[in-house]
């Protein structure tokens, strides 16, 4: 998988972004169940349903959110798979490229807001 250990920007390789991507999927993931793990025994009758079942909601968007993202990742490496025995080695035209570095972006800033929010 020559085309994943490319320089996409900074040393960064192709396969590091998607490492990192993966490993900060699967610790939001532990997060959100540990979060509602916490929250579940709270919930005693309608009143705190009502209050506590949309937190849980967004918990579980979130996560959602977070595999839209691995299945985004998982299409580009398919594509960049199938491309190289086309001789293409990108995979990816350069308009996915700009898509997939300003997710990465959002990504990113998404994940240092959360951080600042943990402390």
């Amino acid at each position: 998988m020559g085309a994943l250990d490319s320089v996409v920007f900074g040393s960064k390789k192709f396969s590091d972004i998607l490492s990192e991507i993966y490993d900060n999927q699967k610790k939001k993931e532990t997060q959100i169940t540990g979060l509602i793990s916490e929250l579940k025994p709270l919930i005693s009758d309608i009143g705190d349903a009502t209050l506590i079942v949309p937190l849980i909601k967004e918990y579980l968007e979130i996560g959602v959110r977070n595999d839209e993202q691995l299945i985004k990742m998982a299409t580009i490496i398919q594509r960049v798979v199938n491309n190289q025995g086309n001789g293409d080695v990108d995979g990816i035209t350069d308009a996915e490229k700009e898509e997939l570095l300003a997710e990465l972006d959002n990504i990113q800033n998404a994940y240092k807001a959360e951080k600042k929010k943990d402390k």
